[in-house]
C-alpha cells in the first residue's frame, strides 16, 4: 500500500511540477542535512520520533551523489549508513531526491525489532530550494532487511529535512 501511495505522489508531483531539468554539476554544493520525523508511522508497532543527520556530497558519479547518514528513533532504534542519491530538478526551486542506502541497524525492543543488523533504506524527498541553495524538504522512507533475517518486519518514516550548504556552516 505504501509503495502505491509513494508512486502516486511521484506521478502527481511530476505532472504538477512539469518536466524535470538538468542543472549544471557545480550548481549545488555539498550539504549537511538535519531531519526530524515520525518513525514507524505506517505499522505503528513502536512509533515515535526519528532524528537524522546526513552529509550529502557534491561529488557526482554520473548523476549519483554519495551520502553518509546517522539516525536514531525514540524507541531505541539506531542506524548508520552510506548510500547514493540523485537530485532531480523541476525548475530552480523544486528538487526531488530519491536515495538508497544500506544501514547498520542496532537497538530494537519487544515492540519492534527489525531482525537483522543490515537494513536497506529507500527514500524519496520533495524539497524547496532557497536562493542560498539551502533546502526544506519532506521525505518518506522505508527500512527493510530484504528478508536476510528470520523475519522482515520493515518500517517507514516521514521526515522533515533542512539541508544547509556545508560551506555556509564553515562561514564561507
Amino acid at each position: 500500500m505504501l509503495r502505491g501511495i509513494v508512486a502516486a505522489a511521484v506521478v502527481a508531483g511530476w505532472g504538477w511540477l512539469g518536466t524535470p531539468t538538468v542543472v549544471q554539476a557545480a550548481d549545488d554544493p555539498d550539504f549537511l542535512s538535519f531531519g526530524a520525523g515520525y518513525f514507524d508511522f505506517n505499522r505503528q508497532k513502536d512509533e515515535g520520533a526519528e532524528f537524522r543527520l546526513e552529509y550529502r556530497s557534491d561529488y557526482k558519479l554520473w548523476q549519483l551523489k554519495p551520502f553518509v547518514a546517522a539516525a536514531g528513533a525514540t524507541g531505541g532504534h539506531g542506524f548508520v549508513g552510506v548510500g547514493l542519491l540523485m537530485d532531480i530538478y523541476f525548475g530552480r526551486r523544486f528538487v526531488v531526491t530519491p536515495s538508497f542506502a544500506p544501514h547498520f541497524y542496532f537497538g530494537g525492543n519487544d515492540k519492534l525489532d527489525l531482525d537483522y543488523p543490515l537494513e536497506f533504506r529507500s527514500q524519496v524527498e520533495f524539497a524547496y530550494r532557497f536562493d542560498d541553495r539551502s533546502r526544506l524538504g519532506l521525505a518518506v522512507s522505508h527500512y527493510s532487511n530484504a528478508s536476510l533475517g528470520d523475519s522482515n518486519p520493515g518500517t517507514e518514516s516521514v521526515t522533515l529535512y533542512y539541508s544547509v550548504p556545508f560551506a555556509t556552516l564553515l562561514g564561507k
